[in-house]
């Protein structure tokens, strides 16, 4: 099985900024929200109520303690009260990282309700958390927003319309926020994971990564899946003056999981002509 990798972080990239980071206490979330931490930055994170003591003390292990706030992304009288208090303790607001979304992964069975709840804590999530804190960027003369998208916002997969919509909307979402608060020095840009090793990826394997990680990453150029830690420093490059002239773009992070063909990694594809 792959192993993590580990990062070496850019000192003081993000002091004195301010970053929301939602969905922050588990997974792709809480790596993002570790290494703005470990660059200098104030972080606060959003969690569910089930998940906000494992983020905390997952944070204390590393020597930090951002401000947590739990509550349900899909209810925007939640989603003011993040931004609020994120300005009452801070002061200021830079950077918004939109992470927390609903894995609900069914197609002809899906409900209205399914529907409703993955386009609430999603794309609805999303949208509603960029009109809050581009207000606030706007007072400290700009900011930058990063969308965690999916492979799965730009190919079909089975029994996914619910996750699989509501992905590619925010495909769309990033473009035309992106158009609109550009005046305002904001930029709005996306990243694209692929298969990475968050919760609910180890549990459809079971708990067992060594068994799963070669099969699962033979839809993938190298071979593996990929961890969180891998998703932050496309994340933090996409926050930062780097890339001042990025806005209104996806960057797939996926192991060149969307430039396959069907023949996937050619150990068993027979090329025409060939003995």
């Amino acid at each position: 099985m792959s192993t993590s990798p580990t990062r070496t972080p850019i000192a003081n990239r993000f002091k004195g900024k301010v970053a929301i980071v939602t969905g922050g206490t588990n997974g792709i979330g809480h790596a993002i929200a570790l290494e703005l931490l470990r660059e200098g930055a104030q972080v606060a994170v959003s969690g569910l109520p089930s998940d906000v003591e494992e983020g905390r003390q997952s944070f204390a292990a590393a020597g930090f303690s951002p401000l947590i706030i739990a509550g349900d992304m899909s209810q925007e009288s939640f989603c003011r009260q993040l931004v609020a208090d994120t300005v009452t303790h801070f002061g200021r607001l830079d950077y918004l990282v939109n992470n927390a979304f609903s894995f609900i992964a069914k197609g002809l069975d899906a409900t209205r309700s399914d529907f409703l709840y993955s386009l609430e804590v999603g794309p609805l999530g999303f949208a509603l958390m960029i009109q809050l804190a581009s207000e606030h960027m706007k007072k400290v003369g700009g900011g930058a927003v990063v969308n965690v998208s999916s492979i799965s916002a730009w190919v079909a997969q089975v029994n996914r319309w619910t996750y699989n919509m509501s992905k590619g909307a925010v495909t769309q979402l990033t473009r035309c926020a992106a158009i609109d608060l550009a005046p305002f020095k904001i930029r709005v840009n996306s990243i694209s994971p692929g298969w990475i090793w968050t919760r609910e990826v180890d549990k459809a394997a079971g708990g067992d990564r060594a068994k799963f990680d070669p099969i699962w990453g033979q839809y993938h150029m190298l071979a593996r899946m990929g961890h969180p830690i891998e998703m932050t420093g496309p994340a933090l490059f996409l926050l930062s003056d780097d890339a001042s002239f990025i806005t209104g773009t996806d960057l797939p992070v996926d192991g060149g999981y969307n430039g396959m063909g069907p023949e996937g990694l050619g150990q068993t594809a027979k090329i025409a002509g060939s003995k």
